[in-house]
């Protein structure tokens, strides 16, 4: 997409390149000062939270994605740590000329708070006490994440989000951010998720929690510095794991097929193979070994109680009021992409589609897309050419409500041009839309105007008004307005809503500082 304006012109957003990988990448940590206070009236103090950024911030800090990781995920969503096998989880879609292009924006990831991932959860040490929280830390909501999310943001001085993006239960903070802070999102990407949990959902984590809190070593949560409750957080993890997947993809990943080391083949009828393995001390099937692999392996890299925190947020999320979505997500202001998957039956495709019903309902831009893939829920970290593209061309689409100024100043025709003179001089601005008592568009003066009615001795504004405006509506592209300026000459554009009422104004300036940003 190509846009010009008074000599100067835009790249294309996205030169076709292959994606590139990002490299060495390094962790940081920020402390929130004083108390930080969450949603149930508990408080903590010295909170840490740990963060990555890939990519340069630009001189007005406007570039900013903030990524948001899901259930199990943490800060590395991108490149290789130094001692790293495998990039961070998020890889496939960050980094040189990929969907989140680090050429052009800047991306911050943070690990959440009760999680164990270098951000302050259960395993962390209480200041209070000397030892770790454990089941002592106080109940964590989404809501508590994002709040500590926007303390890091405003520490990194952004007053403004470009985007933020995420999918399972960081498309439920990438809600949250735009229903808490919607002056602070200009585009939102919510990816397989939903806007409150259903009870098939509560009850997979109810599942996961007991088997944490029957295994005897988790001992009521106090279990570090001892045997760590690794049976309970492995079964935990495969009952999890299951979610993640499709029938489909477990069809064609493992079929029955048996493991080679057990010596069985699926030939050998039930009674011939029972004395071999009954009691069930050995995987029999294939499945039953890679569920195995991934209880094992998990239980090396997360924390047991922190597994118990977070899994109890993600239940208690509910962003419907009053018993309406519609009326939960009436505030956001942000654009918003909704991607659900087409073999998601843990965060199956309605669900998405129940968020994008509510956001059109509320008069918000809504786009919704599906990844087909038999992948299912853990598609939104693997489906690298379809997520690519589709988030590719969200982020992309530059419209005119992106860029227009909303506190614009604005005269009456009825005021005299000593006035307006002296409001564009305080203001240090050109052009002065002219509007009605209701708002409406009646025309606009500029700095010129003033000059030529001084000159000829004009006082009054009303004799020196154009009243036959060019004007774009703020769902236009920016193309629009570009060559609205080029064709006419002028630098700045009135932005009007349906009913002809000023909204907002977009000037040459800010087309200029978009081409610095993207360009």
């Amino acid at each position: 997409m190509e846009i010009s304006t008074q000599g100067s012109s835009f790249k294309n957003f996205f030169s076709g390149r292959k994606g590139q990988n990002l490299g060495i990448v390094r962790s940081m940590n920020y402390e929130i000062p004083g108390i930080f206070r969450l949603e149930s009236g508990k408080t903590l103090s010295h909170v840490r939270i740990e963060y990555e950024m890939y990519g340069k911030m630009n001189t007005d800090k406007s570039n900013v994605i903030l990524v948001c990781h899901a259930l199990t995920g943490d800060a590395h969503a991108a490149g290789f740590h130094a001692d790293d096998k495998k990039p961070g989880w998020w890889n496939i879609v960050i980094g040189p000329n990929k969907a989140f292009d680090t050429e052009k924006y800047c991306i911050v990831c943070s690990n959440i708070i009760g999680g164990c991932k270098g951000s302050t959860g259960p395993s962390s040490i209480n200041p209070e006490t000397g030892k770790p929280y454990g089941i002592s830390f106080p109940v964590i909501t989404i809501a508590d994440m994002v709040n500590a999310q926007k303390k890091l943001v405003e520490y990194l001085g952004i007053k403004q989000l470009f985007a933020v993006a995420g999918g399972s239960m960081g498309g439920m903070q990438v809600l949250q951010w735009t229903v808490s802070y919607p002056e602070m999102i200009k585009k939102a990407i919510a990816i397989a998720t939903t806007a409150s949990s259903t009870p098939q959902q509560i009850a997979f984590g109810a599942i996961g929690r007991k088997a944490i809190t029957d295994d005897p070593k988790w001992n009521k949560g106090n279990y570090y510095g001892k045997e760590i409750p690794a049976q309970g957080l492995s079964l935990a993890r495969m009952i999890g794991h299951i979610t993640y997947l499709s029938d489909a993809s477990m069809q064609k990943k493992f079929g029955r097929d048996p493991q080679t080391e057990t010596g069985l083949t699926t030939s050998k009828t039930v009674s011939e193979t029972s004395s071999e393995i009954f009691p069930d001390s050995a995987s029999y099937f294939q499945v039953e070994s890679y569920l195995n692999h991934q209880g094992s392996t998990f239980t090396k890299r997360f924390d047991a109680n922190s597994y118990l925190y977070i899994t109890k947020a993600v239940d208690f999320f509910d962003l419907s009021k009053n018993g309406s979505l519609i009326e939960g997500l009436s505030g956001i202001t942000a654009k918003y992409l909704v991607i659900s998957i087409t073999s998601d039956w843990l965060y199956p495709p309605y669900q998405s589609q129940e968020i994008v019903s509510a956001l059109t309902a509320n008069g918000i831009d809504a786009k919704y897309e599906e990844v087909r893939s038999q992948y299912g829920h853990d598609a939104f970290l693997l489906e690298e050419g379809q997520l690519n593209y589709i988030i590719r061309s969200f982020l992309s689409q530059v419209l005119v409500s992106d860029i227009m100024y909303q506190n614009f100043y604005s005269v009456s025709r009825n005021e005299t041009i000593e006035n307006a003179s002296t409001l564009m001089v305080k203001k240090k601005v050109n052009h002065l839309p002219v509007v009605s008592e209701d708002g409406k568009l009646e025309g606009i003066v500029t700095s010129w105007d003033i000059t030529k009615a001084v000159a000829c001795k004009i006082t009054e504004l009303d004799e020196i008004i154009t009243r036959d405006v060019k004007y774009v509506f703020s769902g236009d592209k920016i193309e629009t307005a570009s060559s609205i300026m080029e064709d006419y000459l002028i630098s700045a554009l009135p932005v009007i809503d349906s009913e002809n009422r000023v909204i907002g104004m977009v000037t040459s300036e800010s087309i200029s500082a978009l081409i610095g940003r993207f360009g």
